[in-house]
């Protein structure tokens, strides 16, 4: 079960609380886990076992989203605030810039951590932020959609379909690969943090007018794309690249948007393999 812990984050009116949650496992050189955009910490389960055998592993429910309330008001679901948060939250786990990988919006936040330098490695997992304004709004739209089916279906529904392996298609396939690996308790659980996530719409409206343009230099970075992606096309990475030349660059065969359940064993090794 995550834990909450109460920060204080600076702003231009003064320090602000904010609660954020997260759960903390396994030991050796720290290493955060951000999730995309409607999701929540759990979407990192199938692979923090694996990554626990070598890193002290965080996984974070970012504000609005999982088990994190929302923001206060008058703060805004933006990268500064977003990296103001974490930074707060390093701190007070006594987490000195660990290594961080994040995925889809999480992404996008792990390559602005390394771009303020608050972190020591970066994997990014199907960043946000590479598209074009076409790409964007496609997204956007996949994912607003996503979230209205969400909020429509009742939960029996939502548990039925869960248990059958064409349910979970139904209900995933737009983020993972192999939809039918996906447990009947985590797609549930899944549906249900979309379907409520506080930040949603606000966390979308910020993303309007992001585009990720910097390089990072001497910040090791890893950029990888799923093979099977139809959120974020896989040509991303290719641009991805191109601003960050030094980035690795890596496919992830047969995976979709959200690779770490449909191969856990070759995400975990991208994400080791960067945070070395």
């Amino acid at each position: 079960m995550p834990t909450t812990v109460a920060i204080k984050v600076p702003t231009p009116h003064g320090p602000t609380d904010v609660t954020v949650a997260y759960a903390r496992v396994g030991r050796g050189e720290p290493l955060v886990l951000l999730h995309g955009i409607g999701h929540h910490l759990q979407a990192w389960d199938p692979v923090v076992d694996i990554l626990a055998t070598e890193r002290e592993v965080v996984a974070v429910d970012l504000p609005g989203f999982g088990a994190s309330p929302a923001l206060p008001a008058g703060l805004a679901y933006d990268l500064p605030t977003t990296g103001a948060v974490l930074g707060a939250l390093f701190e007070a786990l006594e987490l000195e810039r660990p290594h961080v990988a994040g995925n889809s919006l999480g992404g996008l936040v792990a390559l602005e951590l390394g771009r303020e330098k608050l972190v020591r490695s970066v994997t990014a997992l199907s960043p946000a932020g590479f598209w074009t304004q076409a790409e964007r709004r496609y997204a956007f739209g996949v994912l607003i959609t996503m979230r209205g089916i969400a909020q429509r279906l009742p939960l029996p529904l939502v548990e039925r379909l869960s248990r059958t392996a064409a349910g979970r298609t139904v209900l995933t396939s737009t983020v993972y690969g192999r939809p039918a690996r996906r447990a009947p308790e985590a797609v549930v659980a899944e549906t249900l943090a979309l379907a409520g996530a506080t930040g949603f719409e606000q966390t979308l409206k910020a993303g309007t007018t992001v585009r990720f343009t910097d390089d990072l230099p001497g910040m090791p970075v890893t950029v990888a794309w799923g093979s099977r992606d139809r959120v974020l096309m896989r040509r991303q990475g290719v641009r991805a690249k191109r601003l960050i030349p030094h980035a690795r660059l890596v496919r992830l065969p047969g995976c979709g948007h959200v690779p770490m359940n449909d191969d856990p064993a070759l995400v975990a090794r991208v994400i080791l393999d960067g945070s070395r």
